[in-house]
């Protein structure tokens, strides 16, 4: 087993400290000074964060393989600075049994370059008319403590309070997709002006809030957790801060793309910029900067969707909705938080590691580089220009041209280098 010394890490954002790496753990640095097999790995000018965790990942395997495998969605994550993902349930087939879930969890583990921890469907086939089986999935060998459809909402209120209250027993959290279907059938784009110049269908914003207004009273009836994807409106900020002062048990996330991209973008036309739920106002995008300083989103997700070339090398109609996003988030957040002063490199270990392994349920990341805790480490250059993204195999990625700050050196797992120097290790060790 290697061991390493990491030297002159800036630990989030603080004094330059050293680390020592043995065992898959972290131990005093000066445990392994001395040994000859240590690897040291020289971090001045590099801040140190705890390996980051996406709540919110699309791999496509089974069924889409042509867009990505849980193994190259792997890779992607690697380079963007990522330990751990949680694996969406819009599969095809759709990841609705235990042995689908197992299946998705050992293929993660066979990559071995993050921990993959699948989401169950909270609906069979994500059909919303009857509920999958959770308890099986969450006692399986994957232990799926997320269900969610994300791709389709679960309107039904009957059947979302039956979920809630199951996942509750669980101790497991349902992620919903909000989304009106009876509002944003054949939408296209956010509603409003440009909408109608541009002969688009518009998504209007009250869509998303009022499922969310009406699942923080369901969860609030049953005592469950609940957690929002990818809020992207003003008005769905305000219905979460309510339901916080509340005493409510709701978490919320918010994309890398919805704290930049606006709907300015699907002006050109470009099926880059189409995407569920829609690019939106600038003023929804300072709100949910702030929303994210301020602590009422909880985390920042990916969402990362990736596609062919085939469903994006189209007309915006007819391209499918969905942006990459593991190996740029990272730097979105430092271009968009913390470089202009909104939040600390300590906040950003919150929201994009700790806190998403609570709701999750991971363990080994409630207290970064503390002695004998699993190491899971990245080290970043917050000055240097973001990588073009290459580990997915597709590349629909929305920040083409654009200058954004912050380049992933190394990816610890487990004890393990993922990657080096900003390569991928081609055939990392796992500790079990």
């Amino acid at each position: 087993m290697t061991s390493y010394l990491i030297q002159g890490a800036s630990l989030l954002g603080a004094k330059a400290a050293d680390l020592g790496v043995l065992g898959g753990a972290f131990v005093d640095a000066s445990e392994v000074a001395g040994l000859k097999k240590t690897r040291v790995i020289d971090a001045t000018g590099l801040v140190g964060l705890p390996g980051l965790v996406d709540l919110h990942t699309h791999v496509r395997q089974p069924g889409g393989e042509q867009a990505e495998t849980v193994r190259t969605g792997s890779r992607a994550a690697a380079l963007g600075g990522y330990t751990a993902v949680h694996a969406m349930a819009n599969t095809s087939p759709v990841s609705d049994t235990a042995e689908l879930v197992s299946a998705v969890a050992r293929w993660g583990a066979e990559a071995g370059y993050v921990e993959v921890r699948p989401v169950g469907a909270v609906t069979k086939g994500l059909e919303g008319q009857e509920l999958a089986p959770l308890g099986a999935m969450a006692r399986s060998a994957a232990q799926v403590r997320v269900f969610s459809d994300d791709g389709k909402c679960v309107h039904d209120s009957s059947l979302m309070r039956r979920a809630l209250q199951q996942a509750r027993s669980l101790d497991a959290v349902i992620a919903q997709h909000a989304q009106d279907p009876g509002l944003t059938e054949g939408a296209q784009m956010n509603d409003g002006p440009l909408a109608a110049a541009l002969g688009l269908a518009g998504w209007p914003a009250v869509a998303e809030e009022t499922i969310i207004a009406r699942d923080v009273l369901l969860a609030e009836s049953v005592g469950a957790r609940l957690h929002v994807c990818h809020v992207s409106t003003a008005g769905s900020i305000e219905v979460i801060r309510w339901a916080k002062a509340r005493g409510i048990s709701v978490t919320a996330e918010v994309t890398p793309h919805h704290l930049l991209l606006t709907e300015e973008l699907v002006s050109t036309f470009d099926p880059l910029f189409k995407v569920n739920p829609p690019l939106r106002r600038q003023e929804d995008v300072l709100a949910l900067r702030e929303a994210v300083a301020s602590g009422v989103i909880d985390i920042v997700a990916t969402d990362h969707a990736p596609h062919p070339s085939e469903v994006k090398d189209c007309s915006f109609p007819e391209g499918a909705f969905g942006m990459l996003g593991l190996e740029t988030a990272l730097s979105v957040v430092l271009s968009t938080l913390v470089n202009p002063g909104m939040v600390s490199l300590k906040d950003v270990a919150r929201f994009m590691s700790t806190t998403p392994a609570a709701i999750g349920r991971l363990e080994g990341y409630s207290s970064p580089f503390a002695l004998g805790e699993p190491a899971h480490i990245t080290l970043v250059d917050p000055t240097a220009e973001a990588s073009e993204p290459r580990g997915s195999l597709s590349h629909n990625n929305p920040y083409r041209g654009r200058d954004l700050e912050g380049r992933v050196v190394h990816t610890m797992y487990r004890g393990n280098l993922t990657v080096t120097d900003g390569e991928l290790v081609e055939r990392p060790e796992v500790y079990p």
